[in-house]
């Protein structure tokens, strides 16, 4: 199945490394070409204080979690990190989208905290030179690791936007909310006996991070399932997923499909569409979905405003 992605991601122009490289330059430090980076030079550019705080144990159980608002440490990126480390990080959250995904990302962040100074980041690393980034704050869970957990993203991860808490259910300005547009379109494809099993009428997953856990102890699957679909129906589902997957850069994205193809392909999945809490909308726009299989969980939470989980697993 071919796939029509965004590959403009991954490694920036020589003016992103750049910066990394001219910050290890200054402190005597080699930059290594192997792994992130600009990950590297931002742990070479610890003092030892920052280290103390910053840098953490790999075991350590934030290095996995996920949460809709949290700080992964208690300091600021603008309190935290110098002027050269804070532009370090911004290339960092740089390298890991696509341009468009970074535009949308950035105004997120604007929108919801005032900008990135105002979120948190850490690092995870251990004797083996495994080594994790880590993004935190109001509607952010944001990792990077180089593959070294041997999942994409490093593990779950969270996004969301509010233009305002109580979002219309249009959501006008919302840059998430073309995700929601374009699985709502396969909904609409489906035919009426396919449309009864993918529309739950009780209650929607919670908004947490066991939402998305991967192997499904205790629930009943829900949803129609997606290889029981024609196969133009199953290539709009594919479709989805390039949309949703188009922020992130093309190291995370092939990760992903490697997962998929790996756990059964676009067939092994089902989607289910939420009536609770979805908000009356003439467009007929669902709120809340969910797609799911062996190795991905996505779940789409439109209100009051967006919330986004996704968990995938190793391939």
């Amino acid at each position: 199945m071919t796939r029509d992605i965004d590959r403009r991601g991954f490694i920036r122009p020589a003016g992103t490394l750049g910066a990394a490289a001219a910050l290890g330059v200054r402190r005597g430090l080699a930059v290594p070409l192997e792994g992130d980076p600009l990950v590297v030079a931002l742990r070479d550019s610890l003092t030892p204080a920052q280290a103390s705080r910053f840098l953490l144990p790999w075991s350590d159980p934030r290095r996995t979690h996920a949460a809709n608002n949290w700080h992964v440490v208690p300091e600021t990126i603008g309190r935290a990190y110098s002027t050269d480390q804070r532009q370090l990080i911004s290339d960092i959250v740089r390298s890991l989208t696509s341009d468009d995904g970074h535009d949308r990302l950035t105004r997120s962040m604007r929108d919801d905290a005032g900008g990135i100074d105002n979120y948190s980041a850490a690092l995870f690393a251990d004797d083996s030179d495994r080594l994790a980034f880590v993004l935190t704050g109001r509607h952010m869970t944001m990792r990077a690791d180089a593959g070294a957990s041997g999942a994409p993203f490093g593990g779950p991860v969270f996004y969301g936007h509010a233009v305002e808490f109580n979002e219309r259910p249009e959501h006008p300005g919302n840059v998430w909310w073309r995700h929601a547009r374009a699985a709502s379109e396969v909904y609409y494809a489906l035919d009426e006996a396919d449309r009864e099993v993918a529309l739950v009428a009780g209650p929607s997953p919670r908004d947490v991070e066991h939402s998305v856990r991967l192997d499904g102890a205790g629930r009943t699957p829900s949803g129609v399932s997606v290889g029981a679909l024609a196969d133009d129906q199953q290539k709009l589902v594919s479709g989805v997923l390039d949309e949703m997957l188009a922020p992130y850069r093309e190291l995370d994205v092939d990760a992903v499909w490697k997962s998929i193809q790996a756990n059964g392909g676009v067939g092994g999945l089902r989607l289910t569409f939420y009536s609770d809490g979805d908000l009356p909308d003439e467009s007929g726009v669902w709120d809340r979905w969910k797609v799911e299989g062996p190795g991905l969980a996505w779940y789409f939470r439109g209100s009051p405003h967006v919330h986004a989980w996704l968990n995938v697993g190793a391939a």
